[in-house]
């Protein structure tokens, strides 16, 4: 008897585009030259109710998608390596897999969304003892509570696909209260420049498929001006290095515009972080 499939009873177009993620992993995990292999994507994809088909993912658009997701599992490998007893909260989680893909076995974990996201996660993806669920937004600080209770240990936090539908000051206040809570955390986000993001919502034109972009940053350094204890650890652009998948989109790598319109950027809030007790 074939089990039926869940549906996604969410309004917010936000919570929508968790889909296009996923989506993009599963086409990836079938590829023999995949960048990033997920086959636990495919499994999800055929449990839900939803035509994946409307995201029209297909070159460009998706192995960008999959740059951007490895180069956030890459991040957050360097970092279990340099602190393997530390605690990861992945802000905007969907449905993406990303503790099972990097669990070294002695991270703490919190995958954090909006509470119809979690319970729907919650259906298809089974929790462990180190990854915890957290039905709320980044904005609603209950959140911080269970996060809190490791005050010992060093912590990372993950903005993949999040900010920059906020507004500028949501951010601002983001990265402060993070500063101020957890000194020394590390907060790793995707962002673009205010140029992007105004082409990134022409492209979205009338569909009712995403939300539209709000937060757009000159360039890594901006937060640096925010606060005090800001700081820019490294930065990451689609074209640093040359990838074939890309083909002549490769191109726009000398076109300032894009060159550096749209990247993944590290930061220390606070003060350094303390050595792993």
């Amino acid at each position: 008897m074939e089990m039926s499939k869940l549906s996604l009873n969410s309004q917010d177009k936000i919570a929508v585009t968790l889909l296009i993620a996923l989506y993009a992993r599963a086409i990836e995990a079938k590829l023999p030259d995949a960048l990033l292999r997920d086959e636990y994507a495919i499994h999800l994809v055929e449990q839900i109710d939803y035509d994946f088909s409307r995201f029209k993912l297909e070159g460009h658009d998706q192995v960008t998608t999959i740059m951007r997701l490895r180069q956030f599992d890459l991040y957050t490998k360097d970092f279990l390596l340099d602190h393997p007893r530390s605690v990861v909260v992945h802000f905007g989680c969907g449905l993406d897999t990303r503790f099972e893909r990097v669990d070294n076995g002695l991270v703490e974990w919190f995958d954090l969304d909006l509470p119809e996201v979690i319970a729907f996660r919650q259906k298809l993806i089974q929790s462990s003892d180190r990854c915890h669920p957290l039905g709320c937004s980044i904005f609603d600080q209950e959140w911080l509570t269970p996060v809190r209770m490791y005050p010992d240990k060093p912590h990372l936090f993950l903005a993949e696909g999040v900010l920059p539908y906020f507004t500028q000051e949501q951010v601002r206040q983001l990265f402060l209260l993070l500063a101020q809570i957890f000194p020394g955390c590390v907060l790793i986000c995707d962002g673009m420049t205010p140029s992007m993001v105004h082409l990134h919502n022409l492209k979205l034109g009338f569909s009712k498929l995403a939300a539209r972009l709000n937060w757009g940053l000159k360039n890594g350094h901006q937060p640096e001006t925010w606060g005090q204890g800001i700081r820019m650890l490294s930065e990451w652009f689609y074209f640093d290095k040359p990838e074939p998948r890309l083909g002549s989109s490769q191109l726009m790598r000398f076109i300032p515009l894009f060159a550096r319109g749209v990247g993944i950027f590290r930061y220390q809030l606070g003060d350094s972080i303390s050595e792993l007790k």
